[in-house]
C-alpha cells in the first residue's frame, strides 16, 4: 500500500495504532473488512483501510470463503497452511481437473471517521491442483493456478504475483478512494490488517 500511495501519505498499521480489531463475524469478505475498517476508524479517528481476502472453490460452494484461514480448524484440525491444503486436496480428490475452478478474493474497506465508506473487491481467477508446489506464497498459494498459466501462485516470482494479484487488483481500485477520502477531509490514513 505504501508503495501504490503518492507522496505524502503516512501509513501507520493497526499495531502501532494499537488498534483492537473485532472478530470477523460477516457473512462475506466485504462486511468483514467493513468490521475492522469502521472499528479502526472508531479508535483511531483516522482514515481506515482493511482488507479480508479468501479463496474459494467452486466444487466446495464456495468454500472455503471467508473461512479461508481457519478452514482446517472447522474441520477439527489445526490451524496452519499445511492443514488447510491437506483438507482442500481431500475435499477435491475425486473432482476431475474442469471442476476445480476458484478465485482468490481480495474485498479492502476504506472507512473515514466521519462514516463514509467504500468498498472494492479484487480476484483472480483459476484452478485447483492436486497437490502443492512451489515456495513462493503462503496460505493456499502452493495449490492455487491462475488462469491463463500452469505455475501455481507459489511458483511465481514475487513481481508475476503482484501483477495478477487479487490484493494488487483491489488496492489499484482502492487507492484513488483513499486518496479522495483523506483530501477531501484532511485526515492521514491508517492501514488497518
Amino acid at each position: 500500500m505504501r508503495s501504490l500511495l503518492p507522496e505524502g501519505f503516512e501509513v501507520v498499521t493497526a499495531d502501532d495504532a494499537q488498534i483492537q480489531l473485532p472478530e470477523e463475524t460477516g457473512e462475506t469478505f466485504e462486511a468483514n473488512a467493513l468490521l475492522k475498517a469502521r472499528a479502526a476508524a472508531s479508535q483511531s479517528g483516522m482514515l481506515s483501510v482493511a482488507d479480508d481476502s479468501g479463496l474459494e472453490i467452486d466444487a466446495l460452494g464456495g468454500k472455503p470463503g471467508v473461512r479461508s484461514a481457519r478452514f482446517a480448524e472447522d474441520h477439527g484440525r489445526s490451524a496452519s497452511d499445511e492443514e488447510n491444503n491437506r483438507l482442500v486436496i481431500e475435499m477435491l480428490s475425486d473432482t476431475d481437473d474442469s471442476a476445480r475452478t476458484a478465485r482468490f478474493v481480495s474485498a479492502i474497506a476504506i472507512v473515514d471517521p466521519d462514516g463514509e465508506e467504500s468498498v472494492v473487491r479484487g480476484t483472480v481467477e483459476g484452478r485447483i491442483t492436486d497437490a502443492p508446489r512451489g515456495s513462493n506464497g503462503f496460505g493456499y498459494d502452493p495449490l492455487f493456478i491462475p488462469s491463463g498459466d500452469e505455475r501455481t501462485m507459489a511458483e511465481l516470482t514475487d513481481d508475476e504475483k503482484n501483477a495478477i494479484s487479487h490484493r494488487g487488483k483491489a488496492f489499484q481500485l482502492a487507492i484513488p478512494l483513499i486518496v479522495r477520502m483523506a483530501t477531501q477531509h484532511d485526515i492521514e490514513p491508517i492501514n488497518d490488517d
